[in-house]
């Protein structure tokens, strides 16, 4: 299925179904460039329709999922993000009553985390358009980076009504922390911590998809 979700998102399935659903992705690096990675999809405020669409067959042309394939993508994910170097400590969760997917990770450096989306994408568990060069860091520069990624307007321009319908209130969240204190970044539209040691971007999905925010953002520290 050529779905721009599917382009864009890990563990989709359940996001295919609901335009009300948060995305929560998240980093905290140590001063050695180790640290953790979390992703968290969050459906809750629309659980009362996704248990009712959950009984259907199919939505809007499309096949609705059934708990047993959505369990075993995330089993799957989970596998090969621990069969990644550098990458351990692999925790998933599924609350299916509240429609809360989380994933977590530790990783000795964050190139770690694109490596293992590299093989998500190998392995046909995210879509090949998914960009999975995310994050770059460079202890000699002291600089820390959230790569730019592609923008998905066109594709998004030739989605049917009922399919941009799932972007209508899909919220997008970005929070990176660090042990180092932060001098500058390239980006303002990331909200800086009073200790200045986390930055934190909040957006509608539409914001990045018709670019009127950008991900890409160097962090240099102190």
């Amino acid at each position: 299925m050529k779905n721009i979700i599917k382009q864009l998102l890990l563990l989709l399935p359940l996001l295919l179904l609901t335009s009300c659903f948060d995305i929560l992705d998240k980093i905290n690096v140590k001063a050695d460039g180790s640290g953790e990675y979390s992703l968290i999809l969050n459906a809750s405020k629309s659980k009362t329709r996704l248990a009712s669409i959950s009984k259907m067959e199919t939505i809007n042309g499309k096949k609705v999922p059934k708990r047993s394939e959505i369990e075993a993508k995330i089993n799957e994910a989970a596998r090969i993000f621990k069969a990644t170097p550098g990458i351990s400590n692999v925790k998933t969760s599924m609350d299916f009553d509240n429609y809360i997917i989380k994933l977590s990770c530790n990783f000795k450096k964050i190139e770690n985390i694109n490596a293992g989306l590299e093989q998500l994408k190998a392995k046909n568990i995210v879509g090949k358009m998914v960009p999975v060069q995310l994050y770059s860091q460079s202890p000699e520069k002291k600089t820390f980076t959230r790569n730019k990624v592609s923008s998905f307007k066109n594709d998004y321009d030739k989605m049917s009504k009922a399919d941009k319908e799932v972007f209508n209130d899909a919220k997008y969240t970005s929070v990176m922390q660090f042990e180092n204190t932060i001098k500058t970044q390239t980006n303002n539209s990331y909200l800086l911590s009073p200790n200045k040691k986390a930055v934190k971007l909040e957006a509608h999905v539409l914001d990045f998809i018709l670019q009127k925010k950008q991900l890409q953002n160097t962090i240099l520290f102190q």
